[in-house]
């Protein structure tokens, strides 16, 4: 039998935004953009996607606080479709309540549910769930040794720490993937990257600035370190997420998406100290070696291809929901990443590396 597994994954990434569009005024309410979430999750599976990611966040102008719950709605609505967190904040959660949620998810869907396991990049589940920011770093390293500990055995003891110990205790439903996949997402920290190599994880890696192929020092570091540790880098996935956005034209999706790209980046650079975001600086980054992709079927299909011949990904997610663009466009760019961008990705990598 011919192999069908596709030489990249291609997918979509979210927040579930719900903050006012900067030029139309309109809002979405939280409950209808879990509703179009799920609708999103359909379209994708039936457009032949490969996975669909939510990050959780727990902040006003997102819907997403709960990952599993809004994939788990989709699961029963779909086939083939892998379903993920994008990424589950580990530190200020408890890993015993983690593993159980995407093991249910993995049993609703048959053995599609993965983990994304990261910091967050932003801190309000710290003060939000009761934990100290000064322990950021070591409750993200105890709280990976115990999931990671839950999904190798039914049967737990934990010695305890920032969480209670656990003496013997099963922990259930168990999932139907054996593992189930566990993914490290990293913004760009050479230990983060380095830590995941050496566990032999799966590295997802945001970029969501500058030229793409500056990550790939990381990702010799990646599998430097899982060679190192015995693992096989060669059987160890990469991941990248990068925002972008797709229209019949360059010219009206770039028109489109700028002023909601604009609107994010002044957000986050109030509260991080960036520079206002111009025109010129989203121009630059949706060029063909920027980190935004965002243009027609042809070109971001092109940028993609690019980024394999860069990094070597093996999955790619596309992050379109920024600013409460229009649910319509949302689902259009949904729509030509599976019909038009996967085809042409394929088709070029397949001719490249035959």
């Amino acid at each position: 039998m011919a192999d069908t597994t596709p030489n990249i994954e291609l997918g979509i990434s979210t927040f579930l935004e719900t903050a006012k569009h900067p030029v139309t005024g309109q809002s979405t309410s939280h409950a209808e953009r879990l509703r179009q979430a799920v609708e999103e999750i359909v379209l994708a599976d039936q457009v032949g996607l490969d996975v669909y990611g939510i990050g959780e966040h727990h902040r006003p102008d997102y819907a997403s606080s709960a990952p599993a719950v809004v994939l788990a709605a989709a699961a029963a609505m779909t086939k083939r479709i892998r379903l993920s967190s994008a990424v589950t904040v580990l530190s200020s959660d408890d890993p015993v309540r983690v593993y159980q949620s995407f093991s249910t998810l993995d049993g609703i869907s048959n053995g599609r549910a993965e983990i994304m396991a990261g910091r967050g990049s932003f801190i309000e589940s710290f003060p939000l769930f009761g934990y100290n920011l000064n322990d950021y770093d070591e409750l993200f390293d105890e709280k990976l040794e115990l999931l990671l500990k839950i999904r190798e055995s039914e049967k737990v003891t934990w010695p305890g720490g920032h969480r209670p110990a656990i003496q013997n205790l099963g922990v259930y439903p168990r999932s139907v993937q054996d593992p189930l996949p566990v993914w490290i997402a990293s913004g760009g920290s050479p230990e983060s990257v380095a830590r995941a190599g050496a566990l032999g994880l799966p590295l997802a890696l945001a970029i969501i600035g500058g030229m793409p192929e500056r990550f790939a020092p990381l990702v010799d570091l990646y599998k430097k370190a899982a060679a190192q540790a015995g693992h096989d880098p060669a059987t160890l996935p990469i991941s990248t997420h990068s925002h972008g956005f797709i229209s019949d034209t360059t010219e009206q999706a770039a028109d489109l998406i700028y002023p909601s790209v604009q609107s994010q980046m002044n957000v986050l650079g109030r509260e991080r100290g960036w520079p206002p975001y111009s025109r010129d600086s989203f121009d630059a980054a949706r060029s063909l070696r920027g980190a935004l992709y965002v243009g027609d079927p042809e070109f971001v299909a092109e940028k993609i291809v690019l980024l394999r011949r860069h990094l070597g990904v093996n999955r790619f997610f596309l992050h379109v929901d920024v600013s409460n663009i229009p649910h319509r466009e949302i689902l259009r760019t949904i729509e030509l990443l599976g019909t038009k961008v996967a085809p042409i990705v394929r088709k070029e990598i397949a001719r490249i590396e035959a």
